[in-house]
């Protein structure tokens, strides 16, 4: 096929299979492209074969009707027909001229082929020559920037070479400068040196520099050199003169070194003098520029601490009102609790002044941490010792002040409270600022002369309000007495007993007292070594104490028991009597024995009430002393151990009552004339109950019975004897029946 003028492609075959005036043609531009084979043999055939485009047609319209044949054309009515009446003419007349065209087209396409190969080999020529120029071209391209880089290399290192060559000249150049520099300085130096080494004390013909207000940081650092400049002199010339033995050493830098002195005390002081000025009118950038000056001199320590002198925080009209805040007015006595609120809050207005001062501090002094260091340290050491002071004032341990006067009680609650309140503040001001002081180690050596013999006190203390406490209750005793006038012996001795029966509210007192000399103990105690030998010390105070009391409240009771038998053995009678004097003898005794059950029951609430005091001082131990003694080996076993022996004493006169209440029982049973009525006057449930008590261990149920063999023979006497439910065994019960063999 080929292209016309117009773009449009015409067919160049014969429409007749025989025809061959029009071949076909084939370009080569009807492969570039989109190439499609289908288009370009529908474009061959269609003017052969029309129903291939009809069938083409069809194919795109919808499904093909029943009668499309497989070679790909329409069947046609008449082809229907001409199959009906048989075939009488070929099938596919088009063959031959398909054949034709079919050889036409594929000897124009093998003409193509060699056409478009012989292209393509002089394309490939052409491309090898040209390819070979290239490489050519890069290869001089090659050599051409092989040579820049060449260059530029040595351009580069010449270029290195010049400015290592001028840093030189600059490092010689400024080496040069400094020491032209120092020299000039030096020269200045000496000059000024000569100056002040002219005459001493004459400041006189000093230069103007030292004279003028508005070079004095200049002053001052030149003066600080030659001062520097002119002690090492002196100090080199004295190691000379007495290695040489030179004894006429130069003396002539002495006089400038004094001259030096003078005037830099007189440019400290008048610097001093300006920034106090500045202060005043609270000028800080003329106050930082006399500290950054004053700095210079003994690295402004002196400015630093005139500063912090001159703070009217240390002035002794507010210390005096420090005291008046904290313990009120003079000649009142003062109260924990009201000092604890004045040193909270005198502690937050010293903070809150601090604070205030850090802020001016940091904002005119060049090393402010220095400065707040001072500032806390004058705190620590100057109001809050002087506080202090007149706060906490040791009372003598021989001659302590009476419990009118708080007693030592209160120095300790006065000193638990200022010592708790100085470590907050200690705390708050560390906050706010205090540099490398050890503010901790100083408010502990505020303490350390009370904190020494503290557990003394804490001792003292204790034992005092022992003595207090008992001579209240004596007290009481006595005027309970005196009220209820005259009363007959059995019955007085009855109330005087019961008045001094053991309490165990009295108990539960000394604990309270001993828990807050502890929680004291646990505060003043950093050290768990320390704090064990201080808890062990307070506690053995409170067993002294509990078992000194229940002792005392048990021999009390047992006397009672002692007088009930002096009255029974008192009307003991012959056999030979009148009757009259049976009977008053008989009364006398009714009386008697009820003395006797009186004191019984006296005897046994003591008991029981010891018992419970010494349960108290266990769960005590148990819940706040155990834990602060194990840290330390073996503090814990000796503290039971003194547990144990301070109970003894109690539990001998426990034992020693017990045996008279069964004398007094079995007293009782024994004798005939009141036998009856001593035993329906008996509440048995009160004897089976106080048969607990009896029984202290198994190993001394059998000295109970010393000295009342009766016992062991009346049977009837194991009914008043009930054991315990955790001291029932094998090994009592054995002596049980080794008492009473037939009341089995």
């Amino acid at each position: 096929m080929k292209e016309t003028k117009g773009g449009t492609r015409t067919e160049r075959f014969s429409k007749s299979p025989s025809a061959d005036s029009g071949p076909l043609v084939l370009d080569i531009d009807d492969f570039k492209g989109d190439f499609s084979f289908d288009a370009l043999f529908g474009n061959l055939v269609n003017e052969l074969l029309p129903s291939y485009l009809e069938e083409d047609t069809d194919t795109t319209d919808g499904p093909g009707s029943s009668d499309a044949m497989a070679n790909g054309h329409l069947r046609t009515p008449s082809d229907s027909g001409k199959l009906a009446q048989g075939l009488s003419s070929p099938l596919f007349p088009e063959v031959d001229a398909l054949l034709s065209l079919f050889k036409n087209s594929c000897k124009q396409l093998t003409d193509l082929r060699k056409q478009i190969d012989g292209k393509l080999y002089d394309l490939k020529k052409e491309v090898a020559a040209q390819d070979s120029k290239h490489r050519k071209t890069l290869a001089e391209l090659e050599k051409g920037v092989d040579g820049l880089f060449e260059s530029f290399a040595r351009l580069d290192s010449r270029i290195s070479s010049v400015g290592q060559t001028a840093a030189k000249i600059g490092d010689h150049l400024q080496s040069a400068d400094a020491q032209r520099e120092t020299a000039s300085q030096t020269i200045d130096l000496i000059k000024y040196l000569m100056e002040f080494n002219s005459s001493p004390g004459d400041l006189m013909e000093l230069s103007p520099l030292f004279s003028d207000d508005s070079r004095v940081a200049e002053a001052a650092s030149i003066a600080q050199k030659l001062r520097s400049f002119a002690e090492d002199d002196i100090g080199r010339q004295g190691i000379t003169s007495s290695v040489v033995g030179n004894a006429t050493a130069s003396r002539g830098l002495e006089v400038a070194v004094a001259n030096l002195q003078e005037y830099c005390n007189e440019l400290e002081n008048r610097l001093l003098a300006r920034f106090d000025a500045a202060s005043q009118k609270r000028e800080l950038s003329t106050m930082a520029e006399c500290a950054k000056i004053l700095s210079q001199f003994n690295r402004g320590t002196s400015a630093m601490q005139h500063y912090v002198g001159l703070r009217p925080m240390f002035d002794l009209e507010v210390m005096n009102a420090d005291a008046r805040l904290v313990l009120g007015d003079p000649g009142s006595q003062p109260s924990p609790s009201n000092v604890a609120r004045g040193l909270s809050s005198l502690y937050k207005e010293i903070t809150d002044t601090v604070r205030k001062e850090a802020a001016t501090i940091t904002a005119v002094f060049p090393s402010p941490n220095d400065v707040m260091s001072i500032l806390v340290q004058r705190v620590l050491e100057d109001r809050v010792p002087k506080l202090l002071e007149k706060l906490l004032v040791k009372p003598p341990l021989l001659n302590p002040p009476p419990m009118e006067e708080g007693g030592l009680i209160l120095y300790l609650r006065m000193l638990a409270v200022a010592y708790e309140k100085t470590q907050d503040l200690a705390k708050d001001l560390s906050g706010v600022g205090c540099g490398d002081l050890d503010v901790e180690g100083l408010t502990e050596s505020l303490f350390l002369p009370h904190k020494d013999i503290y557990i003394e006190y804490e001792q003292a203390s204790l034992r005092q309000l022992y003595k207090s406490k008992m001579e209240e209750l004596r007290a009481e005793i006595q005027q309970s007495s005196e009220s209820t006038g005259t009363i007959g012996r059995s019955k007085g001795a009855s109330i005087s007993s019961s008045q001094q029966q053991i309490s165990v509210t009295v108990v539960t007192e000394f604990v309270r007292w001993n828990e807050e000399a502890i929680s004291r103990a646990t505060l003043f105690s950093s050290q768990p070594a320390t704090l064990a030998a201080n808890v062990r010390a307070v506690f053995t105070c409170l067993l002294d104490q509990v078992s000194l009391y229940i002792t005392e409240g048990l021999e009390r009771a047992r006397d009672s028991l002692t007088e009930a038998a002096s009255l029974r053995e008192r009307f003991v009678l012959g056999t030979s009597v009148s009757r009259r004097v049976a009977a008053a003898a008989a009364s006398a005794a009714e009386a008697a024995a009820a003395a006797g059950e009186s004191s019984f029951r006296s005897f046994m609430v003591a008991v029981q009430r010891c018992g419970s005091s010494v349960a108290i001082v266990q769960q005590y131990f148990a819940n706040s002393i155990s834990r602060l003694l194990l840290p330390v080996d073996g503090a814990h076993a000796a503290s039971c151990e003194e547990m144990a022996s301070a109970m003894s004493s109690a539990e001998g006169a426990a034992y020693k009552g017990l045996q008279q209440c069964i004398e007094t029982v079995m007293a009782e049973l024994e004798w005939e004339g009141v036998k009856v009525l001593f035993i329906q006057g008996v509440n048995y449930d009160l004897y089976l109950c106080t048969a607990n008590c009896i029984i202290v261990a198994p190993e001394s149920l059998s000295t109970l019975f010393e000295g009342t063999p009766s016992i062991r023979k009346d049977a009837k006497c194991a009914r008043f004897i009930q054991l315990r439910d955790d001291y029932k065994s094998a090994k009592l019960a054995a002596k049980l029946s080794s008492l009473w063999p037939s009341s089995s």
